[in-house]
């Protein structure tokens, strides 16, 4: 398998500028992001709700909604996917419950 979040990553941008009216994503970000929030937050709970319901397939398409969206949002605040991934590899470095403490400490100064 040779697609990735950072093809997808591209495609976005492509498409959020292109003014193309059949394009689903050059009209969310039309909208704004508070739609494209929106819309990220219904396939998160979509995602959940598939998880708990043991549906692998509905649970695999809503993750893909799920990651599909969150990349919009993303885009859409400048923030690369590259940029989580290096948060992500930050994170590793320590144990999950040493980097959740350390997080909490520095968002209360």
């Amino acid at each position: 398998m040779s697609f990735s979040l950072f093809d997808l990553e591209r495609i976005i941008a492509q498409r959020a500028g292109s003014g193309d009216a059949s394009s689903w994503t050059a009209k969310l970000v039309g909208q704004g992001i508070e739609k494209a929030a929106e819309k990220l937050g219904e396939e998160a709970v979509e995602t959940v709700i598939a998880s708990l319901a043991r549906d692998k397939d509905g649970l695999r398409d809503e993750a893909a909604d799920l990651l599909f969206h969150l990349l919009v949002v993303l885009h859409m605040k400048d923030v690369p996917l590259e940029d989580v991934i290096a948060e992500l590899d930050r994170r590793t470095d320590q144990s999950g419950l040493a980097e959740k403490v350390s997080r909490s400490k520095s968002e209360t100064q």
